[in-house]
């Protein structure tokens, strides 16, 4: 009994002695911050014909969507590419479908190339002016007045294509300066970029690699270098 009693004892004792746990304290929560707004993705409008289309070649060979390839790698974020153009448009056909279209005006890039057609077509270079101006005037717009985000690009000349082989080719190519002529000219009363793609489009009369498969319209490899000239033009103003 005596020995229970001291072994209670003990086991009492060595009780009193230990130390009392620790408190666990919890720091408050603080939540962590809120994610960065995305940055918006920029909105390009693509006005035109066959040419930016890209009339027998792939979507991503089309001269805007291979600009934009490019400048999105260097990180541009250009997220959304319209297109306004058919092949066989004239500008009187492009101001038809603008004005039924409802678009905004809030672009952050804008290209112009028309007239092919109208040439094509026999139709007069006072109605291609007069339409030209009609629609540069609409690029404008569209691209919130900022005239140094929109950009024309010269009428490529097909005379040198199998498709003119047969027909008046040093008249076309007349034809073609003669539009060129004016819409250079009335770009540089807006004070809007000017491409002049049409020397490229010459080199097809000796490089067929420049001619897509239906012998009329520009490859995907032409389109690169159209690309090429815009690319730099376009990093400048983004």
């Amino acid at each position: 009994m005596k020995l229970l009693l001291s072994v209670i004892s003990v086991l009492l004792l060595l009780g009193a002695c230990k130390k009392p746990e620790p408190a666990i304290v919890t720091p408050p929560y603080i939540p962590p911050p809120p994610p960065p707004p995305a940055i918006p993705g920029k909105k390009y409008l693509a006005l035109g014909d066959s040419y930016t289309i890209g009339e027998n070649v792939v979507a991503s060979a089309r001269y805007p969507a291979q600009v934009v390839a490019s400048l999105n790698v260097q990180g541009n974020n250009i997220s959304t590419v319209t297109y306004v153009a058919t092949t066989g448009w004239t500008t009187g056909n492009l101001i038809a479908a603008l004005n039924s279209g409802g678009y905004p005006k809030d672009f952050d890039i804008v290209t112009l190339l028309i007239g092919v057609n109208n040439q094509y077509q026999g139709r007069s270079l006072d109605e291609y002016k007069t339409e030209f101006t009609e629609l540069l005037t609409r690029a404008l717009a569209y691209a919130n007045n900022n005239k140094s985000h929109v950009f024309v690009l010269s009428i490529p000349d097909y005379s040198v294509t199998p498709y003119a082989q047969g027909r008046d080719t040093a008249a076309i190519a007349r034809q073609i300066d003669a539009f060129n002529a004016a819409n250079k000219s009335i770009t540089a009363q807006f004070a809007v970029t000017y491409i002049d793609v049409t020397p490229i489009s010459r080199q097809a009369r000796w490089d067929r690699d420049l001619i897509a498969d239906d012998g009329l319209h520009p490859s995907g490899k032409q389109y690169q270098l159209w690309a090429n000239l815009l690319e730099p033009l376009m990093k400048a103003v983004l």
